[in-house]
């Protein structure tokens, strides 16, 4: 090393390290081409009388006049002279080479200045790295450079970070190979870049950074080169510097009178990094590479191993973007400095997207799927330390928050039950009472300003949020329940609607083909190559959907993970878990927004649906919410959310789960075997009126999900003893009227779908033949081709649902037996057994018959069976023979030969002779007692107007009066009407069983009526038998 000959002064040597390290020379003797000479500078110091050798006195001066570019200093031979900022960086580079080369040195006096004249080199180059960036004019440079760099608009400093943090390419910053150009920083430049403690001298350049960073993830996907920004991005906040130059940044949250949610993801530091991801969103935002086209193009036709290895990169992208997200906030949120800012920006971002909670979201006006599905990933990892399994930082979460946190709006959401005027006047007069307290305490305060008086309403709901202070905990939870509701379950959502979509799409292109086939046109071929590439896009949305959610066990099982302490905390707030549950619903939780629970039930479902998703998750907390308010509309008011957290439990039950591990969930757990049977037979109740204009159709939906769950409970002896003691317990109550709707909905649902089989068979008719069918116009041909596959699908649905009322009527008759034959019901369910056995075995039976019955659910043979065997149950225990009389009395669908009809089709199908035996017993009984039904009605000669009821016209056994109508009616028929309308009939005025009035006097007089006139028939010996007098349908309308 030169450095190291004796005979050099340590003056000499000092020179020619600072020469090596500025690449600059005082004279004209260099040889290197990147070493500048500079002559004026020469010149100066030989005029000052000093030597030209580069020392520490002159390291600035002469660093100076070589960053100016001075056109005296450089000949023209080095008008290419290294730009400012490489120049810079080669100097601390070799500065700190000449470092490591001062080591060898053996005298350690010369060794020491000389470290100190490669330190103060170091330290030099650094300072007026600062400076150049801060000031990229102030050395010079061409006008031509300066545009470029505009143009460019990235900080040469951006690949220095990249190379720090880790490598990756730097194409989309402005130039560069796939490694960067090669560019390295030099060992230690970034920490004594950064180590200024002066804010103001780095806090442009960090600004400048973001700005960069942030442009350079616009509209980049998950399989876009995203990691070096977001590694850079994390590097920068965590230098204390940095985190407090990003929420001092004017676009750290953007304002703007046109600022919307949309907007506040494009321009805001942050969000176009939430929005990398593998979601569609609107063809305006596109980002790039298409993950669908990238990743799903094709996928019906791929390998399942080549999606499986698709959706493992997208999952395993997604967790390293939501990792370094959450990295980058949770160093945000450690420090005191900058905790307000990222609460400030994530509120602000909540409710400028709050309208994505609406079924159709504005892609312009709203953020993307994208954004919020990170965002929520996000959130729950910043939940973690509060989500342990006992959830002992609870009492944190303080409910006042949701009406006067002055972050997220959530006092303004649906309430679990409360109106939104209830929660104003609960809130406002919580208010009144809080500033009151504080008047009390410090009446000088309200002397202060006379407007204070003027304004209670807004200005106390202002003093209650400015005067709380929550804690982050409480903070972190109410907007992670918010950013869930805006996006995780959003995009479940969506992916359900594409599911669906994709599913009505290939149902209309197989219509089309079948169009086709009967009538080929050049129209229906675009028609069919169009719906052919939108099942393509939809298939490669709901894959991308499934690819960075479902797919990515751990996020699902972090969702449920918050939304179990979701639904402990709200539980808390009636006090805990147990039943009864309080007369009065507390209006803490009467107020909280309804989206918690039903957000909870929402994933819960979708959880259910894939495989393993709910492996070690504690679900007991879950189901005993789901009993304890899935009956309680004075606590949940919205029936369509109870009827949801049905729907979790059928996903649960054992045969649909397909884990052992649900069945302790209903067969050993101890509000369950209390209350299960008990709220489902009251919701199968409630749900008959929902107040949604949809609820005739809605409640079968609903019912279809509580018949499947009593079926099965039905087959736990634990649950069944249950079903049997309520049945006793609610005989006239709760339990009638689920019968009463059970055999209502059978009854539709069976002539709805008989009904719809007749007109498939008159479409198919028309079809067969096929030459009038080719005369038809086309638009009519393919108008009823969409009718009939309309009819098909409603047939199939509403037989089902048929099958299943039935099957529970036949299975719950079989041991309990008294609430059928009540008076009010007894006749109502024969009326409707009747009619099944008449169109079973009656006329209508050939018309029935269909090519392929099982396609549409319809198993005549299972029908009849469960039909004879409700009838024989009831006999079996009828032990007052009122049963035979029910039967009898109806007029519309009796005749005691179907009882032979049915009986012979039953032989023929196989059926118990023992049932057959007893069913026709059971029709004999019926002709019995239809023949002194007769006898009687003929006694009784023409009734008085007064004694009959003024809804049947029928002789009343038991008159009762109406208390707003003053109507008197027989008690049976009322009680009947009540079983489904609890309004008086005549008037709509509100109505129970327990509001009718006797009616005594009326009722004796009825009474001596009939025995007078029945002492009569018996003295005089009359024949009172007249069956013509009673229609019934003649012998050779039946099928033998």
């Amino acid at each position: 090393m030169s450095t190291s000959k004796p005979q050099r002064s340590p003056s000499e040597i000092e020179d020619i390290i600072l020469r090596k390290i500025l690449h600059v020379t005082l004279t004209e003797s260099a040889s290197d081409p990147r070493v500048v000479y500079l002559e004026m500078t020469a010149a100066e110091i030989l005029s000052e009388g000093k030597p030209l050798l580069l020392s520490r006195d002159l390291m600035e001066r002469v660093l100076i006049d070589r960053l100016s570019g001075n056109n005296n200093n450089f000949p023209s031979s080095s008008s290419a002279a290294e730009p400012p900022f490489p120049y810079l960086i080669g100097c601390y580079r070799r500065a700190y080479d000449e470092s490591k080369k001062i080591q060898s040195m053996k005298d350690k006096n010369l060794r020491s200045e000389m470290e100190t004249v490669t330190r103060d080199a170091r330290r030099l180059a650094v300072s007026y790295c600062r400076i150049h960036l801060a000031n990229p004019e102030l050395f010079g440079g061409s006008d031509d450079a300066r545009k470029a760099k505009k143009r460019r608009n990235a900080s040469p400093l951006l690949p220095l970070i990249f190379s720090e943090v880790g490598s990756g390419s730097l194409d989309m910053f402005g130039g560069g190979s796939s490694s960067g150009g090669g560019v390295q920083c030099p060992p230690g430049f970034l920490d004594e870049f950064f180590k200024d403690s002066d804010f103001d001298n780095l806090d442009l350049i960090l600004k400048e950074l973001y700005e960069d960073l942030r442009s350079s993830v616009i509209n980049v996907s998950v399989l876009g080169d995203f990691q070096p920004p977001l590694r850079a991005l994390k590097y920068l906040v965590s230098l204390p510097v940095g985190a407090k130059s990003l929420v001092s940044h004017e676009w750290w949250v953007p304002r703007g009178a046109y600022m919307n949610g949309r907007a506040m993801e494009l321009t805001s530091i942050l969000g176009p990094f939430f929005h990398i991801s593998a979601l569609p969103d609107n063809t305006l935002f596109k980002s790039q590479p298409d993950v669908g086209q990238q990743c799903f193009s094709g996928a019906s036709e791929r390998r399942p191993a080549d999606l499986l290895s698709s959706f493992s990169t997208i999952k395993n992208f997604m967790n390293i973007l939501y990792s370094g997200l959450h990295d980058v906030l949770m160093i945000l949120l450690k420090s005191t400095d900058t905790r307000e800012c990222v609460l400030q920006f994530l509120s602000e971002v909540i409710n400028a997207n709050a309208s994505r909670a609406h079924i159709q979201v504005d892609p312009v006006s709203c953020a993307s799927s994208g954004m919020f599905c990170n965002l929520s990933a996000v959130m729950l990892r910043l939940c973690e330390p509060f989500l342990d399994p006992h959830f002992t930082k609870r009492d944190k979460i303080d409910p006042k928050y949701a009406f006067y946190g002055h972050r997220v709006k959530l006092s303004d959401l649906t309430a679990l039950h409360a109106s939104s005027e209830e929660v104003s006047e609960w809130i406002d007069k919580d208010n009144t009472a809080n500033v009151n307290d504080a008047g009390n305490e410090n009446e000088s305060r309200l002397l202060q300003s006379k407007e204070a008086t003027s304004s209670s309403g807004n200005a106390s709901r202002q003093n209650a949020k400015s005067t709380t202070k929550y804690t982050f905990i409480c903070e972190c939870f109410f907007m992670t329940a918010r950013v869930l509701n805006l996006g995780l379950l959003k995009a479940l959502s969506d992916f359900k609607h594409l599911s669906q979509d994709i599913s009505r799409g290939e149902d209309n292109l197989a219509t089309l083909k079948a169009m086709r086939d009967q009538a080929p046109s050049p129209q229906l071929e675009l028609d069919i190559t169009r719906m052919e590439k939108e099942l393509e896009l939809y298939s490669q949305d709901k894959l991308c959907h499934e690819a960075q959610i479902l797919r990515d066990g751990d996020f699902i099982q972090r969702a449920i993970s918050f939304y179990r302490l979701v639904i402990v905390w709200l539980v808390g707030l009636v006090g805990g878990f147990k039943m009864p549950l309080p007369s009065t619903c507390p209006m803490e939780f009467s107020c909280m927004p309804e989206h918690f629970v039903e957000d909870a039930m929402e994933l819960l479902i979708f959880a259910s649906r894939i495989p393993k998703a709910l492996d070690g998750v504690l679900l007991d907390d879950f189901m005993n919410f789901i009993i304890m308010f899935m009956a309680s509309p004075e606590y949940v008011r919205n029936p369509y959310l109870r009827a949801k957290m049905v729907e979790v439990l059928n996903c649960w039950m054992p045969r649909s789960s397909g884990s052992s591990a649900t069945s302790t969930l209903f067969e050993g757990h101890q509000l369950s075997l209390e209350y299960l049977v008990r709220n489902l037979l009251k919701l199968y109740v409630d749900i008959e009126f929902t107040g949604s204009h949809t609820q005739f159709y809605d409640k079968f939906n609903i019912r279809h999900n509580i018949a499947e769950l009593l079926e099965y409970l039905w087959q736990v002896p634990s649950h069944r003893n249950a079903w049997r003691r309520i049945a006793k317990e609610e005989e006239k109550g709760v339990y009638l009227n689920f019968l009463n709707f059970l055999v209502n909905d059978s009854i539709f649902l069976l002539d709805e779908s008989l009904n719809k089989i007749l007109e498939i068979k008159q479409i198919e008719a028309e079809m067969s033949n096929t030459a009038e069918w080719e005369q038809r116009p086309a638009q009519e041909r393919q108008d009823r081709t969409r009718l009939f596959h309309s009819q098909e699908n409603i047939v199939r649905i509403d037989m089902k649902l048929a099958n299943e009322d039935v099957t529970m009527l036949a299975f719950t008759s079989e041991e309990i037996t008294a609430p059928f034959l009540l008076p009010e019901m007894v006749e109502r369910v024969a009326n409707m057994l009747n009619y099944f056995l008449l169109q079973l075995v009656g006329p209508q039976r050939k018309s029935l018959s269909l090519k392929d019955p099982e396609k549409y659910e319809f198993r005549p043979r299972q029908l009849l069976k469960q039909i004879v065997r409700i009838y024989v149950n009831l006999a079996r225990g009828d032990s007052e023979n009122i049963f035979p009389s029910a039967i009898s009395s109806d007029g519309r669908s009796y005749n005691e030969q179907l009882f032979d009809a049915g009986a012979d089709v039953l032989r023929r199908i196989g059926e118990d002779g023992r049932i057959i035996q007893e069913f026709m017993e059971l029709g004999t009984k019926a002709k019995a007692a239809a023949s002194e039904a007769m006898d009687a009605e003929a006694a009784l000669g023409e009734i008085p107007d007064e004694f009959l009821d003024p809804i049947q016209c029928t002789l009343m056994r038991d008159p009762v009066i109406l208390p707003s109508s003053k109507t008197t009616v027989d008690r049976a028929i009322i009680q009947r009407h009540l079983l489904s309308d609890n309004h008086d009939p005549f008037n709509r005025a509100h109505l129970t069983s327990d509001m009718l009035i006797p009616d005594i006097e009326l009722k004796a007089r009825i009474d001596e009526f009939v025995r007078t006139h029945q002492s009569k028939k018996r003295s005089s010996g009359e024949d009172s038998s007249n069956k013509e007098r009673i229609q019934t349908t003649s012998s050779d309308m039946l099928i033998d």
